[in-house]
């Protein structure tokens, strides 16, 4: 599903309004920075990818100040280009479970006390507008949109919630797809067979600069399928918020550039047992407000194992 996301989820008309994207083909993506005037620029001046060098090196203040220079080269952007995760190489992506009070009523569980967290594969990372494959063998694939945080800085032992937020480069939309069965039943006891599965984490369609993004905690979220909403809430209802997951995890690991945290699901999910779960040919949208949207199709696996 190539093609520019219908929306870039800029506001208002400020000319230092930066979108960061990955453009080209899959393993051969270009950087580039999207402006509010739609105009994009080749990033490579400045950055080879979107990778944790970049993230760690004011990313927006570098950007800026190459735009400004006329240092940056534009780049075509058309209806056929296809948008890469906006994230290259991450080190980690952590997800949070059980996030949203609904979402964990839905599922069976009380509202953690502490933040449930768990792991992908950061191979899972897939474009935007990438097909989901759906796994051998699988029956209950779900969907979940998730506000994505990615950080800019290195953290360790932060001091309180609103220190963590300073450690955020920017946001972007996850759908962080889930196999039930493989997630709960035959587990072993923890959740990673049902979310390490490849392109289980559609990203993008752009990496929102932090300070474009006013209040995290502010943000609707919803999901449609095959053109039928299915989640629709608020990120204020997080049990805990951005800044605070930051902070705790920090407490026992250490952050570094680049790593993504995906923040949570709302309720609405297929595994509420009010909706079937995900099968070859439908189509999932994800959006976020000023983040735009991202579309995935569900596709079989490849029969050849190498393909």
């Amino acid at each position: 599903m190539a093609g520019v996301p219908p929306s870039t989820g800029f506001t208002g008309a400020a000319v230092a309004q930066l979108r960061f994207a990955r453009i080209g083909d899959a393993g051969a993506e270009v950087p580039v920075a999207v402006t509010s005037t739609g105009a994009a620029y080749d990033l490579r001046a400045i950055a080879s990818d979107l990778d944790p060098a970049f993230w760690a090196a004011d990313p927006v203040g570098r950007t800026r100040e190459a735009l400004a220079s006329g240092e940056l080269v534009p780049i075509d952007v058309t209806d056929s280009s296809r948008f890469g995760p906006p994230v290259a190489r991450p080190a980690a992506i952590i997800c949070v479970g059980l996030n949203y009070a609904a979402h964990a009523a839905e599922s069976g569980s009380a509202p953690p006390e502490h933040p449930v967290i768990f792991f992908k594969h950061p191979n899972t990372l897939a474009g935007p507008n990438d097909a989901a494959i759906l796994p051998r063998g699988s029956a209950r694939m779900d969907w979940e949109v998730e506000l994505a945080a990615v950080i800019g800085k290195r953290a360790r032992y932060l001091t309180s919630p609103d220190e963590a937020l300073t450690h955020v480069a920017g946001y972007a939309i996850s759908n962080d797809l889930s196999e039930r069965a493989f997630q709960l039943e035959v587990s072993g006891g923890q959740w990673s067979k049902g979310k390490c599965c490849e392109t289980f984490n559609p990203m993008g369609p752009y990496v929102v600069p932090a300070d474009e993004v006013p209040d995290p905690q502010r943000l609707g979220l919803r999901t449609w399928v095959n053109g039928e909403l299915r989640q629709s809430s608020s990120t204020a209802d997080m049990i805990f918020g951005v800044g605070h997951l930051v902070w705790e995890l920090t407490q026992h690991l250490v952050l570094e550039p680049g790593d993504v945290i995906n923040t949570g699901t709302p309720e609405g999910v297929a595994l509420s047992g009010r909706f079937p779960y995900l099968e070859v040919g439908d189509h999932v949208r994800c959006e976020i407000d000023g983040l735009g949207a991202i579309d995935q199709v569900v596709t079989a696996a490849p029969a050849d194992p190498g393909g």
